[in-house]
């Protein structure tokens, strides 16, 4: 071999560290924060981070452009599409009540490296959100006294003209990012409460909304006259589907709020379910409600809501919606501060990410060090940066959690628990491997053959069938039938998006590659779904697995292939720069890496003496365990 390049061991060693696994945790409840959050503080939080400003904006712009009065269609598909994602949080976040959300839930079944990945991402996710959402808060606000906030920062501070700078520094935006710090930082049950305040206050104005609305309703706007239903026909419902899915971004702020929670095998799987539904519900009735009040090609795509009261001679009635405006967006802030520091925490505590973000303050038993440092982080961004090229990061980030999440669910539910470390170093079993990676787990249901099947294994009924799979590990079978799953939904996705004019293509290799790629996808489903799942009675599990996770696979692997080429050189940059932090700190840090040096001692290895040819098996002790003795000659 050549000298100064690493050898195979080497290799096979360092990309065993990538994949190293964290341990399943599922029943301990102990913890360093504040177990103090009941199911509805966890619902509260989960239409907070969902019923944002997109309820005011968002409905006017897809209802005009895309989808006409049939929005409401395009929100109720969007929810359903949410719901198989939502669902994966619930039942990670019952299963393993701790926090790190999308991060965790990747550690414990697909690898460290690509966990870190997950929480990178998710980090820039919530820093953006948080400081787009300040700053339409502060463009709102300033709106209702006719931009006098803004006159007067252009008069007195002026303005410049710098690529990726904001026009002006936005001192409003920054000012609410330290509020909501402040009471951020006063623990989880102040901010819980202030929480509530603004999720009530919002959803009695939302009721209103809907209430007035239908009292002003006019069918005829529905009517052909005015276009129809669906002027756009199915494709414009399809396309306001894809982007009314991001108004229901948020519900994961359950899952990574659930170590705080009082009960998180109950309360995580129904606060997520009650939070989609009434969001759901909140922008179906508001859609509703607005095509009703005006005809569709007539509405203001910036201020739909307002607009709509004020032509129907209600102007007073904008005050109101602009409050349900304010109160809406103050809760989405308060959702990603809260979230924000609890990931940085969670990654610091594994190991991965900077052991001062690990440190929980005494008397409020949050993470202050997370909430100081990246909440001066947003309140810059919100303060100097023009976001509006950023924002696309939200929808990649978030999508790839999903994705990845949808994956270890159906990862975990092949994989066999590995078996306790209980026994002593005087067990007679050969057997003391310590396993790592999804590989291994996967393996460990080949190690023993009982009665009961095990997870992973092929289903009894159905080896008479398939025989062909008995030649195989049932583990290796399930782990190619779900990297066959991954690459043909990358692949189907791809045919779906693009279409055959933008892969240049012939009409007959078009749908020939459709048509393989969809057979490939449904025959990989048919063979997970051929194998034995695990299954647990005292906790939330999603039903019809594996065809549930593989569509929210399908379907967020063909939203981020909409975003733009742009959006995604940007999102190379930052994983790049998140590589770096790995490699340089993480990697070496991780408590993964320091549980395996004390296992190098418990090694087992064959020993031949040179007196006699029997075979002696010896544990080997640490080195300070060891007796000191001469070597023989014969050695």
């Amino acid at each position: 071999m050549l000298r100064g390049l690493p050898s195979t061991a080497s290799l096979a060693r360092f990309c065993q560290k990538l994949n190293r696994l964290k341990p399943l945790e599922e029943s301990t409840m102990e913890t360093s924060l504040r177990r103090c959050l009941s199911t509805l503080d966890l619902t509260l939080l989960g239409v907070g981070g969902m019923v944002g400003s997109g309820l005011y904006v968002l409905t006017g712009t897809v209802a005009k452009q895309m989808a006409g009065p049939a929005v409401l269609l395009s929100f109720a598909v969007a929810a359903v599409a949410s719901l198989l994602s939502a669902l994966c949080y619930a039942e990670f976040g019952a299963r393993l009540p701790r926090t790190g959300s999308a991060y965790l839930f990747t550690y414990v079944s697909m690898g460290e490296l690509w966990a870190f990945l997950i929480g990178w991402n998710v980090l820039l996710e919530y820093l953006i959100g948080g400081a787009a959402v300040a700053r339409a808060w502060s463009g709102y606000l300033d709106a209702m006294f006719n931009h006098r906030i803004h006159n007067f920062t252009e008069a007195y501070v002026g303005t410049w003209q710098v690529p990726l700078l904001a026009h002006y520094p936005d001192f409003l935006a920054a000012g609410i990012i330290i509020l909501a710090s402040v009471f951020i930082s006063c623990g989880a049950r102040v901010s819980s409460w202030l929480n509530h305040t603004f999720s009530v206050v919002s959803l009695v104005i939302i009721l209103f909304i809907i209430i007035l609305g239908f009292i002003l309703a006019r069918p005829h706007n529905w009517s052909a006259e005015e276009g129809g239903f669906a002027p756009f026909g199915f494709s414009g419902i399809m396309a306001g589907t894809a982007t009314c899915f991001y108004a229901f971004v948020g519900f994961d702020v359950i899952a990574a709020s659930s170590e705080e929670a009082r009960n998180p095998k109950q309360a995580v799987p129904v606060a997520i379910t009650i939070s989609l539904g009434l969001a759901a519900g909140a922008y179906i009735l508001v859609s509703t409600v607005l095509t009703l009040m005006v005809p569709w090609h007539s509405l203001d795509p910036d201020s739909a809501l307002a607009d709509a009261f004020y032509r129907r001679g209600y102007s007073w009635a904008g005050f109101i919606v602009a409050a349900g405006s304010i109160c809406a967006m103050n809760t989405v802030l308060l959702s990603s501060l809260f979230s924000l520091p609890r990931i940085v925490y969670a990654m610091a505590v594994d190991g991965l990410f900077f052991q001062v973000f690990a440190q929980v303050h005494p008397r409020t038993q949050v993470p202050m060090a997370g909430i100081l440092v990246f909440g001066g982080l947003m309140t810059c961004l919100a303060l100097l940066l023009d976001l509006e090229a950023l924002v696309q990061f939200l929808s990649i980030g978030t999508l790839l959690a999903y994705t990845f999440v949808a994956t270890s669910i159906i990862v975990l539910r092949f994989q066999r628990t590995p078996p306790s470390s209980s026994s002593g170093p005087a067990s007679p079993d050969p057997s003391v491997k310590e396993y790592h990676s999804f590989s291994d787990h996967i393996q460990l249901v080949g190690t023993e053959q009982d009665l009961a099947p095990e997870p992973g294994q092929l289903r009894p009924a159905l080896r008479p069938y398939l025989g062909f799979l008995g030649r195989y590990s049932p583990g290796a079978a399930v782990a190619w039938a779900l990297g066959i799953l991954v690459a043909s939904a990358i692949t189907l996705a791809c045919v779906l998006v693009f279409g055959d004019s933008a892969l240049h293509l012939p009409y007959g290799g078009y749908i020939l590659l459709l048509l393989l790629s969809s057979v490939m996808f449904l025959f990989s489903l048919l063979i997970l779904g051929a194998h034995q799942q695990r299954h647990q009675q005292d906790t939330f599990q999603i039903p019809m697995v594996p065809l549930t996770p593989a569509l929210s696979i399908l379907l967020n692997i063909c939203l981020m292939l909409k975003l733009s080429y742009l959006t995604w050189l940007r999102f190379s940059i930052w994983l790049l720069i998140g590589l770096a932090v790995y490699f340089g700190y993480g990697i070496w840090h991780s408590k993964e890496n320091q549980r395996e040096l004390p296992e190098l001692t418990t090694t087992r290895y064959v020993v031949f003496p040179s007196t006699n040819l029997e075979e002696t098996v010896q544990t080997v002790q640490p080195p300070s365990q060891l007796p000191s003795q001469e070597p023989s000659p014969t050695e």
